[in-house]
Parts: structure tokens; sequence; C-alpha cells
């Protein structure tokens, strides 16, 4: 079976074809600038041939248009035919307290979608769009919807509660969420698999370290803690959001600068986090450059980065009464020996022991980089959401 996954951004639309028979990525790619100046599209053969279209891509469906002609372009494409595509699999943020698991996309699920989305209104909207247009493209195929918040439905309350009144609680939803949910079922499960321990036995600490970051504690298998909250803002400092922030602060700076809600909004997502403290950018790799050269504020981010994480694995170990499993993932855990390093020092003390040799220069591997006497195994593990979410897809059609 060829199984299709669309991760639409903002102006981004990420994608995947799978042949779920032989579990292979037959093409993948990215749309960029979607309805800006210089929009592009790359594409990548399972035979590692890359091509680069330009040209004016206005909005999703143009996108996505583009893409299934490339994927069944005589010269580039890897099917003869768009009718060999036989499902949708979609990554959609927010499922708010609904969507425990992935499901099968139909008017219902569409319209609860727009609901939560106020929940998410940088990324549900987008992942929205996604759909309609495949609706338009190819109306006949079933598509699914993969949730970023639905592996951590299993939290307890007195993690996902917040101490606002219990009112707004049930008349907003107003609580803690959690994303990167797809992920860390990946990473998880594939650390223990390498590891060859019993994933029910394991307490884990995940750290997902991207543009966006989490981390989150996974004790048996479940999601008992994570970082990010009602919204992706809460938690680590990340490329351009401020992570955790005392609300009093904001309401400080929106009465000092007389800002509105919108303004605020944009503060805390687009101009704070990594390029906020620098001023450098919000790339961690910029930043590390600028640290080396002398940048006091570069050094500044990235003890702040590191020590932040630091605290979260720290507290997450005391929620769990231990910890046996630290586990890199994202393009900065994948690939950032130095920070890796910055936040596992000083750790010893509940067993986390790196191994400088097996961590300096690795680079998006699967790898133990742990020493070997260490109680914690320390792991660099690449996710893999598009599999997982192509996976999803196929069980529940043949569910």
């Amino acid at each position: 079976m060829k199984i299709m996954v669309l991760n639409c951004g903002s102006s981004s639309i990420k994608y995947q074809l799978f042949n779920m028979t032989d579990n292979l990525v037959l093409g993948k790619g990215v749309v960029e600038k979607i309805g800006l100046k210089g929009a592009f599209l790359k594409h990548e053969k399972n035979n590692g041939q890359k091509v680069k279209f330009e040209g004016d891509i206005l909005d999703h469906q143009g996108g996505i248009e583009y893409i299934l002609g490339v994927l069944i372009s005589e010269k580039h494409g890897c099917i003869s035919s768009l009718d060999e595509i036989e499902a949708v699999g979609h990554r959609v943020a927010h499922g708010g307290e609904k969507f425990k698991k992935s499901v099968l996309i139909d008017n219902e699920v569409k319209e609860d979608i727009k609901k939560v989305s106020e929940l998410a209104p940088l990324h549900n909207p987008h992942n929205y769009k996604g759909i309609l247009a495949m609706d338009l493209l190819l109306p006949n195929i079933p598509q699914v919807a993969v949730f970023d918040t639905a592996f951590h439905q299993t939290m307890p309350a007195k993690a996902f509660m917040y101490a606002t009144p219990y009112a707004l609680y049930k008349k907003y939803g107003v609580r803690r969420y959690g994303f990167h949910g797809t992920s860390y079922r990946y990473i998880a499960d594939k650390a223990c698999e390498i590891a060859n321990v019993d994933i029910k036995k394991q307490k884990i600490v995940a750290c997902h370290l991207g543009n966006g970051a989490s981390i989150t504690a996974i004790k048996g298998g479940n999601s008992v803690d994570t970082s990010m909250g009602l919204t992706p803002v809460e938690g680590l400092i990340m490329g351009s959001r401020t992570g955790d922030l005392d609300l009093g602060a904001l309401l400080f700076l929106m009465e000092k600068e007389e800002t509105g809600v919108e303004t605020a909004r944009t503060l805390i997502n687009k101009h704070s986090g990594m390029i906020g403290i620098t001023g450098v950018s919000s790339d961690m790799r910029e930043i590390e450059q600028a640290a080396e050269e002398g940048n006091e504020r570069a050094k500044l981010g990235l003890e702040m980065y590191a020590y932040r994480i630091k605290k979260y694995i720290g507290s997450y170990a005391a929620a769990m009464g231990g910890v046996d499993m630290l586990i890199f993932t994202g393009g900065i855990g994948e690939n950032a020996d130095k920070i890796r390093k910055s936040i596992t020092e000083g750790l010893s003390f509940i067993g986390i022991d790196l191994d400088d040799e097996k961590n300096n220069g690795l680079r998006g591997e699967e790898a133990i980089i742990s020493k070997d006497n260490s109680t914690v195994t320390v792991m660099v593990v690449p996710t893999n959401e598009e599999y997982v979410i192509a996976n999803d897809t196929l069980e529940i059609l043949n569910g």
C-alpha cells in the first residue's frame, strides 16, 4: 500500500510517499515560501536523485498540486499514476482532549479540528488546509489525522492541570496538552529496541530539541508529564519562543509597551527565545559560531538553553522516582554534540555519565553515548514522525 504523508505549515508543506509493503520511502520533499516570492519545491527520490523547482505557489492547494505533479512526472516521479496513492496521513498539531489516538477523517473530525484551532493558531489552520486540499485533489481516498497531542493524553490530572479557576478548564479546556507526541512515540519505542529493554519497565526522559523544543517524562511507555502546555510556547527555551515565562512579566510588558494580544502573541512566539536573547539568530548553528567568536550574548543564550533543559531532566527524574534512559532527538538533539555535553554535565548524581568519545562529532545517527558503567543509558535517536503517521494510517485502514 502506498501512503502519502503531509505536514502543512504556515508557508511550507513537508511530504513523503511510503510504500508500506516494503517500508520504503519512494519520494520526499518540501514546498517552501507558499504565497511569497521565491517559492520552490525540493524533491528527492529513493535513489538519492534531487531536484528543485521554482515558481509561483499561491496557496496550500497549489503546493499540493505541484507535489502530486512531481510524484507522477516521467523524469522525476516515483509512481506512474495518482491512483497508486491509496491514503493520506496528516500531521495535526492539536487534538484537544477529544482525540487520544489517530482517527479516520470525516466531516465531524474536520469540525473538531477547526474547533481546537484557537489552541494552536500557528499550526492547526494550516494542517486543516492540507486536508481540504486533498479533499479536492484526491476526493476518493481516505485521510487520517495523527495528532501531536494524542500521546500525552495519558498524563494524570496532577500533571496537566493549571492552577487557574477550575471553571475555566471546564469551559475552555485550559490545561497542559503537550506536543511532539508522534516523535516521542517513535523514539521511545526505537530506543528500547536498540537497548534491548522492555519499554513497560523503563523510566525515560526524552528531549525533542529543534527550533521548537520540548521534553517529556515517559514511564512504562506512557507520557506522564511534558514541558509544552496549552500551546507550544511553554517549557524549554526555543528558537524564537520564550518557553517558561512569568505571566506577570508578560502583563507588565504589555502595559509598558501598550500592546494588545496579537502583538504580545508575536512577541512570545516570534521575537523571543534564542533570537531574543542573542540577537544573532534562531538557528543554533549560527549561535554556536557567534559564541566561538566571542559573542557574549550568544554564550549566555547557550548557557540558558542547556540550564533550562538540565532543570527539567532533574524534575522529571524526581517525578518518576528515577530515570533509566535519556534520549536526544530533533535537529539540535541529533546533531549538536556540544549542547548534549552541556546539558548532561553535572548530572552524574542521578546516574547520567556521558562518554565524550562516543558523543563528540556524532550527528544524525542512532547511538548510545553514555559510558558503559553509566546507570542511565544516554542515547541519540533520530526521529521519524512521518513513518509513525504512515503506519497509523495503515493500521486504521486495516482496522
